[in-house]
């Protein structure tokens, strides 16, 4: 996913486009980890950019896109650039 999400529109207010923004982002992620994982996977993993825009993004992990968002939002800025790449992933156990 790779997408450009205004915040602004003549009828609806900014924080109902905020919580329309992240239902979408909820649902991508819920869809795309109900896929069957490869043979060698043990999960989905998530490559995750957010910024003003796609040249100005920076790399955060998935558990932190909902305060991110919030962040930009508190800038009073009118889009923002949000990109979900999925790939397969094994876990790795450090042993103590």
């Amino acid at each position: 996913m790779k997408k450009t999400f205004e915040l602004t529109h003549p009828k609806i207010k900014v924080a109902r486009m905020v919580e329309s923004a992240k239902h979408e982002v909820k649902k991508y992620l819920k869809r795309e980890r109900n896929k069957k994982l490869p043979e060698d996977a043990d999960y989905w993993d998530f490559d995750c950019k957010i910024g003003k825009s796609e040249q100005t993004a920076d790399v955060i992990h998935v558990t932190a896109i909902s305060q991110e968002i919030d962040t930009l939002v508190a800038a009073e800025l009118s889009a923002f650039y949000l990109e979900i790449l999925v790939k397969p992933a094994v876990r790795t156990f450090e042993e103590k």
